[in-house]
């Protein structure tokens, strides 16, 4: 009886293990970067990046993210290189192809969408137009998903702020927020994006002080982040500004907060080769330039829903 009975006990454990893991997901935010001519001179081209921006997202496991900048193409590039995922979202300009997207990907196998859509971030929220004092259109893409794994439904917000209109972040901080309140009705949230607004700014305590959503930052167990999130596509920059963000209701609980530094290397004009006699002989270093996937650090988070176990 008292093995039948330590028996039942181990293996309950195990379910209720189980049952946590099975709730806990990767998410991310990262600005990609439009694809422009400026960037090719310099040595930064979409041609080169899109490689290893891809590779990085898969090998980091991001099940679930919001990405800023990602023109039609690039999008179509990004899909054919992670097959595996999914996405959400149309171009700010049109409200179709044309502009900016500020798209969900997520992984196919992990999450269905329920329900879709986007608004912009204006007084007129229903179709492409610039709100208050920005110079560009802003979108702010949406979907109510479920996890196919642990049956969670959650909400996804994910959008790209103005990076001049003062009163556009203001406003459109607020407007965020009343959409959540409006659409989510207490379920679990998710909100990322390119927020141009650090860390100190107002506007990132309109929505760090809401009650609402809470920087993954601030509430994680174990933080990884050894710059900030920009870079200006030169890794011997270094800035404790955050202005890609991560912000999840108090129903989620942060596991683990990065902000990955990633660099790869292309090739310089006369690379020299160097030797050490700190390495085996045969061992040579050649001379290449560091590189950035991006002019933003992607941020990673890992998040878990807790909730009770039926008895």
């Amino acid at each position: 009886m008292i093995k039948r009975l330590i028996y039942c006990l181990i293996l309950a454990a195990f379910f209720n293990v189980g049952n946590v893991c099975a709730q806990q997901f990767t998410v991310a935010s990262y600005n990609i970067r439009y694809d422009n001519k400026s960037d090719s001179i310099t040595g930064n081209s979409w041609k080169s990046r899109c490689p290893v921006i891809t590779k990085l997202i898969r090998y980091n496991d991001f099940e679930i993210f919001g990405a800023q900048e990602v023109l039609n193409h690039q999008l179509k590039d990004m899909l054919k290189e992670m097959p595996e995922y999914s996405y959400i979202g149309v171009g700010r300009d049109d409200g179709k192809e044309k502009g900016e997207y500020a798209p969900v990907f997520f992984k196919k196998e992990r999450f269905k969408v329920l329900k879709s859509g986007q608004f912009w971030l204006s007084a007129i929220t229903d179709r492409p137009n610039k709100g208050w004092d920005a110079v560009l259109p802003r979108i702010c893409t949406w979907g109510r998903f479920q996890d196919l794994n642990s049956k969670l439904t959650f909400w996804f917000f994910n959008l790209h702020m103005d990076h001049v209109g003062v009163e556009a972040r203001k406003n459109s901080a607020t407007l965020a927020l009343n959409k959540i309140k409006e659409m989510c009705k207490g379920e679990p949230v998710i909100l990322t994006g390119d927020f141009n607004v650090d860390q100190t700014h107002e506007n990132y305590q309109i929505l760090n002080g809401s009650g609402i959503v809470k920087d993954a930052y601030e509430t994680s167990n174990i933080r990884y982040a050894v710059n900030g999130t920009i870079n200006n596509f030169n890794p011997n920059l270094k800035t404790d500004s955050r202005i890609d963000h991560i912000f999840v209701s108090n129903n989620l609980q942060v596991e683990r907060y990065g902000i990955l530094t990633d660099t790869y290397r292309s090739e310089v004009n006369e690379s020299k080769i160097i030797k050490s006699g700190n390495f085996p002989k045969e061992i040579s270093l050649h001379e290449y330039q560091a590189r950035i996937p991006s002019d933003h650090f992607p941020v990673k988070v890992v998040v878990k829903y807790v909730r009770a176990v039926k008895r």
